[in-house]
């Protein structure tokens, strides 16, 4: 599994994103695109994948 989820939300924020969102795996979600956001599939507590826009 990846990185826990707090410490990949901290890691991206300093890395200049501006918008991070965290989502529980499978989570039905739209396909609005929003420059400068990093999203994350989340499974306990840990991001399984991640994605921008």
């Amino acid at each position: 599994m990846g990185l826990p989820q707090d410490e990949a939300e901290r890691r991206a924020r300093e890395r200049g994103w501006t918008a991070v969102r965290s989502l529980p795996e499978g989570a039905i979600i739209t396909m609005e695109y929003v420059e400068g956001r990093l999203n994350f599939s989340v499974a306990d507590g840990r991001v399984t994948r991640c994605w921008q826009g």
